[in-house]
């Protein structure tokens, strides 16, 4: 659905975008320089009530046993939707095993990062994001934002679940990246594929536990248009001074993560930072602000951030779930009563999106300044 233009109100503070300056030479995020160097550009110096806390607390999260959930049981069914719903309603954030992903696949997602990342600042650049843009290259959006920078590169592309872009991904990267990608295009559009399937598995699970049914959401985010993203966090000789990503919500739906074996991922729960150990053989799961508003607000979007270490480079997949363009995200009716009430104006995804690319930094607040907007708009 294209997007017309339209007059915005002055946003409220914290988190403006704040577009870096071309007055002065811009910076350049190279990961084959900067892990090197021990005075860290002030760009990415976080303040002191937002820099990394040492030896955080690890967070116990009983994982969901998606296998079980799958095979019908009434007790495992019950399970897992108890469990989901006592995490959503908490934090937003939860581990699924047993999920029927090809571990070869997501090895080889893991290996084809390695060939990206590893290429030269000036070869990356030929995926360069383009400003207001959503999908491309991004060397810790040092266009974007002129302070509290992320020590991250990252390559976001988009996926389609419909016949029409069965191989969309594929072709981005042979067409951004020149035929030697043509292989991880491949990859990268199974992987994408693998995702998507799985998202809709726990869209019946968050559905039961909802108490809405299991088909509410798998049918609404069937024909998704979710967006893939590669994250590679390069070390840093002064790790307490930076993060990786700083704390925010995902603006998306629903957040299926895999982190590698280093570990950095950290979640707010309980007014404290918690870390989250890798583990190989399950996904990371966050709800979203978009499922947050769907929900009427009883699921929350998870607050977290990543931080970096002094020594080894940190690599994640992040598949971001996200509904076709045109479809008006609003709660079912049965989370919606006289106890209830409506907490979140009606959307589409198209419309958020846009606030957090060209308006919003995204952070923890996003859902409610986006609404107060839409309020403002519609009065």
């Amino acid at each position: 659905m294209p997007l017309i233009p339209i007059p915005w109100p002055p946003l409220p503070s914290p988190s403006p975008i704040s577009e870096a300056k071309n007055e002065q030479q811009p910076l350049v995020f190279d990961a084959s320089i900067l892990p090197y160097q021990s005075d860290i550009p002030m760009q990415f110096i976080w303040p002191d009530d937002e820099k990394p806390c040492s030896q955080p607390p690890e967070l116990q999260v009983p994982p969901i046993d998606l296998g079980d959930f799958l095979s019908g049981d009434p007790f495992a069914v019950s399970k897992a939707a108890r469990l989901v719903n006592e995490a959503c309603r908490k934090h937003g954030f939860f581990l699924v095993i047993n999920h029927g992903v090809d571990l070869r696949l997501i090895a080889e997602a893991h290996k084809n990062m390695d060939m990206f990342f590893g290429m030269p600042l000036s070869e990356k650049q030929r995926a360069q994001r383009k400003l207001g843009d959503h999908c491309g290259y991004a060397s810790s959006f040092t266009g974007r934002f002129s302070s509290k920078l992320p020590w991250k590169e990252t390559l976001s592309f988009q996926y389609r679940a419909n016949d029409e872009s069965s191989d969309m991904v594929e072709k981005y990267f042979l067409n951004v990246m020149g035929k030697n990608f043509r292989q991880s295009g491949r990859v990268y559009q199974e992987y994408c594929e693998a995702m998507s399937g799985l998202s809709l598995w726990i869209m019946e699970l968050l559905g039961l536990s909802l108490g809405v049914g299991r088909a509410y959401f798998r049918e609404f985010f069937e024909g998704n248009d979710s967006i893939m993203r590669l994250n590679y966090y390069p070390p840093c000789l002064k790790p307490d001074l930076t993060l990786g990503t700083g704390p925010h919500c995902d603006p998306t739906s629903l957040t299926i993560l895999h982190q590698d074996h280093v570990g950095g991922l950290q979640v707010h729960v309980d007014d404290k930072w918690h870390s989250i150990s890798p583990n190989s053989n399950a996904f990371v799961v966050n709800i979203g602000d978009t499922f947050m508003a769907m929900s009427n607000g009883i699921y929350k979007s998870c607050l977290h951030r990543a931080v970096v270490n002094s020594h080894t480079p940190r690599k994640s997949l992040a598949f971001f779930l996200c509904p076709k363009m045109d479809k008006v995200v609003t709660p079912p009716y049965m989370l919606v009563d006289d106890k209830n009430p409506r907490i979140y104006p009606d959307f589409t995804w198209p419309t958020l999106l846009e606030f957090t690319q060209k308006h919003y930094r995204a952070d923890m607040k996003t859902l409610d300044v986006f609404s107060n907007w839409l309020r403002h708009k519609n009065n």
